[in-house]
């Protein structure tokens, strides 16, 4: 726009008043400098080469980006503290008792001790119904220390001429509903021993060992037997004082002048040396029929021992249940063939001793020497163990 002045000539509109322009400043031209001119000022946009500087480290690549996890437009759950739920805590006491039950058998089958005792032969019986078991307490004194004879009363050991069997049983277990069977072998009684003639049946142990025991007595009842269990002297007394005593009803004193045991009449506790003296007993006045009355009272405290062995107050008690564990394998023996779970089933079928789920019986017999079997009798006996039949009444001794 311009404006008219005064003369007439066209004129610019005044220019509001500007600051002081600042003087310029030439730039400088740089120039690339001449080989051996000195430095450039490009010197440090390049890198430097040559043998003496190095180029430096190039940085770390940076970490691939990594998205959210996709929840489905939900909100990620806070992490939550695992919690020990009944149920879990259940499952793992019974895991930890399985292996603990687990642990106990193992250490029970492999220290028990072995003996060769069940062997085929010609014309061994045929095996029928049921299971039976040879039980057998034997008068060894083996690993007995003087001491230990003269606390247990066992007598002389020069006497007693090598290891006899004080008690011989057969325990049968039948495999339908009948009860079971314990059977005593009175070891007087006069049987054929093979290779030896008759003899009394206590003598097959010390002249063959367990292995024509079982023989004998295989021949002599036409019975099949399956397995076999022996304790001695000290092992006995051993136990009955692991579990601290068995407790027993006595029905009159005993007092047997061979051994010096005396036992008063009552309810008391038995202890080793006590009960070793109870079930050897046959000397005293309240054992008038001597070897009979001396099986009687061996089944009775049998009964009564595996009652007590077999209940909680003894397997949840851990002063019982570890001296028992500790003492059992060493005052055991069975046939290289046995195994733990058929120990297990033996005390579970004479745990009814004592309340009457067991027949109890002695072989029947002629006369009050107990050294010959009435054969009708016992004919009837072992047709009724082989068959697993109860066995009749009127040929039940007790």
């Amino acid at each position: 726009m311009t404006y008219g002045g005064d003369d007439g000539r066209r004129r610019m509109p005044p220019r509001p008043p500007q600051p002081p322009a600042r003087p310029r400043q030439q730039q400088r031209a740089q120039m690339l400098p001449l080989p051996g001119r000195g430095p450039s000022p490009y010197d440090g946009r390049t890198r430097p080469m040559g043998a003496r500087g190095e180029a430096p480290a190039p940085p770390p690549p940076a970490p691939p980006r990594q998205d959210p996890p996709d929840y489905g437009g939900r909100q990620p759950r806070p992490r939550r503290r695992r919690r020990w739920s009944i149920g879990k805590i259940l499952m793992t006491l019974l895991i930890v008792f399985v292996l603990f039950l687990g642990a106990i058998w193992a250490y029970l089958e492999f220290t028990i001790n072995r003996v060769d005792a069940i062997g085929d032969y010609s014309g061994r019986p045929a095996a029928a119904s049921g299971t039976n078991w040879l039980i057998v307490g034997s008068d060894s004194r083996q690993g007995m220390t003087a001491a230990d004879e003269e606390r247990l009363a066992t007598g002389d050991s020069g006497e007693a001429g090598g290891a006899r069997t004080d008690t011989i049983m057969i325990a049968h277990l039948p495999d339908n509903s009948t009860k079971p069977t314990l059977l005593s072998l009175p070891r007087d009684s006069q049987v054929k021993i093979p290779g030896h003639g008759t003899s009394k049946i206590n003598a097959a142990f010390s002249l063959g060992g367990p292995k024509l025991l079982v023989q004998t007595v295989e021949g002599a009842t036409g019975l099949h037997i399956d397995h076999y269990a022996e304790i001695g002297f000290g092992g006995f007394a051993n136990i009955v004082d692991a579990i601290g005593g068995v407790d027993m009803c006595i029905d009159k004193d005993m007092n047997d002048p061979m051994t010096g045991i005396d036992i008063k009449a009552g309810c008391q506790k038995l202890d080793g040396r006590s009960a070793l003296g109870f079930v050897r007993m046959r000397h005293a006045e309240a054992t008038p029929r001597s070897d009979l009355d001396r099986v009687a009272n061996q089944r009775k405290f049998i009964g009564a021992l595996v009652s007590q062995i077999a209940s909680p107050g003894t397997l949840l008690n851990p002063f019982d249940f570890f001296p028992l564990l500790g003492s059992a394998p060493k005052a055991l023996t069975m046939d290289t063939g046995d195994h733990v779970h058929n120990l297990v089933g033996l005390a579970f079928a004479m745990r009814g001793i004592s309340s009457g789920g067991v027949t109890t019986t002695t072989m029947p017999i002629t006369d009050a020497s107990a050294e010959h079997w009435d054969k009708k009798k016992s004919a009837e006996l072992f047709d009724a163990l082989k068959n697993d039949t109860e066995v009749p009444q009127d040929i039940v001794v007790n």
